[in-house]
């Protein structure tokens, strides 16, 4: 069911701002096997356990961007792979500063055994896709012009 409710757009001048993302959280089936794989994919390190009502996080920063990545265990998960085709998240790209970098990645990835796909060469950038152990689809991305 959708909404035909309109959100006002506010005058450019009445939107707040703010200085980067502070976090993104996933619903993971396992926070303690997720932590672990992100932490040795993209060399991570623990930050902060959190928990609260029906649920635990484990807080991850990339030190060089301050990128924290979380990985949240409900009690509820039933253990379902993740779906992009449903309402939710679909895929989150990380950008890369060089074209040779991804050659970079591809052989970490290939070194770790993260599952991942040939590098894509787009009309809209380079991109190295990959899996987390859910299945949520992850990108690193490279295009010369893209802020």
């Amino acid at each position: 069911m959708s909404s035909s409710a309109t959100t006002p757009t506010p005058a450019i001048d009445d939107v707040p701002t703010f200085s980067r993302v502070s976090h993104t959280s996933f619903s993971v089936r396992d926070a303690e096997a997720s932590a672990r794989w992100w932490a040795a994919v993209l060399n991570l390190i623990e930050i902060d356990r959190v928990a609260g009502d029906g649920w635990r996080g484990i807080l991850l920063l990339h030190p060089a961007s301050r990128t924290i990545l979380e990985f949240q265990q409900h009690e509820g998960n039933d253990g379902e792979a993740f779906d992009p085709r449903r309402t939710g998240f679909d895929h989150m790209g990380f950008k890369i500063e060089s074209r040779a970098d991804l050659d970079v990645w591809l052989d970490r990835f290939e070194r770790l055994g993260v599952q991942h796909s040939p590098i894509a060469e787009r009309d809209y950038g380079a991109v190295l896709t990959f899996r987390d152990p859910d299945g949520i689809q992850f990108e690193m991305f490279f295009k010369s012009d893209h802020p």
